[in-house]
C-alpha cells in the first residue's frame, strides 16, 4: 500500500462500499472464525516484527522531521515489548467470549410472547487517531470481535507502521476465510479523506475519534455521524488527609511518570489542607527529583501556578498541584476542570472513598490505584478502542462488547393483539 494521490471522495466512496458489503457477511461471522483471524494476525505481527519495526523507523524520522513532542514520540515508537503487548492483545481478544448473539435478557409477557434482547454488531465504524500505531490493531481486532466492519483513518505521523500492521490483520482475515474489506485503513495522508469520512452517513454507523483535543473537537463539529468521543485525560488525584504515606508517594509517582504520553497520566494534584506542609510536601518533592516541573499552588513546586494551569492536559513531565480546603472543594474542582476522563481518591478512609465514587461522575474513578490503568487490557478487555468521555451508549473503555448494539426477538405461537 502506498500513499495516494487520488480522487479522495472516489476513494472513500469505494472503501465506504466495501465496508457496507462486508458488514453483511461480518453480522454472521461464526465466533471460530473470528478467534483464527485474530490469532493468525497475532502470529503474523510477531513474525513480521522485524518489518513493522523498520516501517517505525521511517515513522519515527517523519515525527522528527515534524518537530513532535517527546510525549508524542513515545506514542509513535514502536519496540519488542510493544509489540509483543499488541500481539498479547490479539491473543487476548481472540479468546474472549464472542459478544455476537448473546442474549442479555429475556421475560415473558402476559400476552403469550417471549422477548429476548440480543446483542448485534453496530455495523460499519470509522476510527480516526493520531500517532500510536498500536491502536491500528486493537481497533482492528475489537470492531472485528464485535462482528462489525472497521475504517481505519490512522495519523500522517504512523502512516508506513499502520501499513505494515493492518498487513497481519489482512492476513488473518484471509486464512479464516472472512472478507478483507471488513478491516480497511485509509492508504492516504490526505486530510480530506477524514472529511469524506464524517459525512459518510447511510455507511459509517458510528465515528471513534483517538487523539488530541483538535482531532475530536473537529469530528464532534462536523460529523454528520453519531460519535464515540474520547476526549482530553485530564487525570486529577486527590490526596485525602487519611492517605497512607507509602502508597500515595508510589501511586503518585506511577501515575505521572511511568508514561507521560498517555490519556491515562495524571495532570493534577488535589492535596487536603491538613497534609499539605507534610505529605503532600514529600510528594511535590518526590515528583522534582523525578524531574516533574510542578506547577504549584499551596505548596513549594518548580514554579508558581496560574490560572491556565487548572484543566490542562500536559502529556508531559509537568503536572499542576494544588492546596483544597476539603474533600468538597476537591470535588468542585474536579467538575470544573476535568474531562469526564479518570479521577483517583488516595486515602485509607472508606466513607471519604465511597463519597468519591457517588458523588464524582467521570468515566473511571479510582481508590488508592494509579490512573495509568485506565486502559482497556488492564480492565480485561484484551485492548481498547479508546475510552469514551460521553455518556451515551459506550463509556469508558470500549472494548468488543460496547461496539454492539442489540435488536428485540420475539418469539410467539399464532400470538395476536387483542
Amino acid at each position: 500500500m502506498k500513499d495516494h494521490d487520488t480522487n479522495i471522495p472516489a476513494l472513500m466512496a469505494t472503501i465506504g462500499a466495501n465496508a457496507k458489503a462486508a458488514a453483511a457477511e461480518m453480522a454472521f461471522a461464526s465466533p471460530d472464525a473470528k478467534a483464527k483471524a485474530l490469532s493468525v494476525a497475532a502470529d503474523a505481527i510477531w513474525a513480521g516484527r522485524e518489518s513493522i519495526l523498520s516501517s517505525n523507523a521511517l515513522d519515527m524520522e517523519f515525527g522528527r522531521s515534524k518537530g513532535l513532542s517527546a510525549a508524542m514520540m513515545d506514542r509513535l515508537e514502536l519496540d519488542d515489548a510493544r509489540i509483543q503487548s499488541i500481539v498479547d492483545g490479539l491473543r487476548s481478544i481472540a479468546a474472549q467470549e464472542d459478544p455476537v448473539g448473546a442474549v442479555i435478557d429475556g421475560w415473558e409477557m402476559p400476552s403469550g410472547l417471549h422477548i429476548d434482547r440480543v446483542r448485534t454488531p453496530l455495523g460499519v465504524i470509522g476510527v480516526i487517531y493520531e500517532s500510536r500505531p498500536n491502536v491500528t490493531a486493537d481497533a482492528g481486532a475489537l470492531c472485528l470481535k464485535a462482528g462489525n466492519c472497521v475504517i481505519l483513518r490512522g495519523g500522517s505521523e504512523s502512516f508506513h507502521s499502520a501499513t505494515a500492521i493492518h498487513a497481519c490483520l489482512l492476513e488473518g482475515l484471509h486464512a479464516a476465510g472472512l472478507p478483507e474489506a471488513a478491516i480497511q485503513l485509509v492508504p492516504t495522508r490526505d486530510r480530506a479523506a477524514v472529511g469524506e469520512m464524517l459525512a459518510m452517513t447511510g455507511v459509517i454507523d458510528v465515528i471513534v475519534p483517538r487523539g488530541g483535543k483538535g482531532l475530536v473537537g473537529r469530528v464532534q463539529a462536523d460529523a454528520r455521524v453519531p460519535v464515540f468521543a474520547h476526549l482530553e485525560g485530564i487525570c486529577h488525584i486527590y490526596i485525602d488527609k487519611d492517605a497512607d504515606t507509602e502508597k500515595a508517594r508510589k501511586v503518585v509517582m506511577n501515575a505521572k511518570t511511568r508514561r507521560t504520553g498517555i490519556c491515562g497520566a495524571a495532570e493534577c494534584l488535589l492535596i487536603h489542607k491538613d497534609i499539605a506542609n507534610g505529605l503532600g510536601q514529600q510528594i511535590v518533592d518526590d515528583l522534582i527529583a523525578a524531574g516533574v516541573e510542578v506547577r504549584a499552588e499551596g505548596v513549594t513546586g518548580s514554579v508558581p501556578a496560574d490560572a491556565s494551569d487548572w484543566g490542562k492536559e500536559y502529556l508531559d513531565m509537568i503536572i499542576a498541584a494544588r492546596v483544597v480546603e476539603d474533600q468538597d472543594a476537591a470535588h468542585d474542582h474536579i467538575r470544573n476542570f476535568g474531562s469526564s476522563h479518570t479521577e483517583a481518591i488516595l486515602t485509607e478512609n472508606a466513607k471519604a472513598a465511597a463519597r468519591f465514587f457517588n458523588e464524582l461522575d467521570s468515566a473511571i474513578l479510582m481508590h488508592n490505584a494509579s490512573t495509568q490503568f485506565a486502559d482497556g487490557g488492564e480492565f480485561g478487555m484484551g485492548a481498547e478502542i479508546g475510552i469514551a468521555t460521553g455518556k451515551m451508549h459506550a463509556r469508558g473503555p470500549v472494548g468488543a462488547m460496547q461496539l454492539t448494539s442489540y435488536k428485540y426477538c420475539v418469539r410467539g405461537d399464532g400470538t395476536v393483539r387483542s
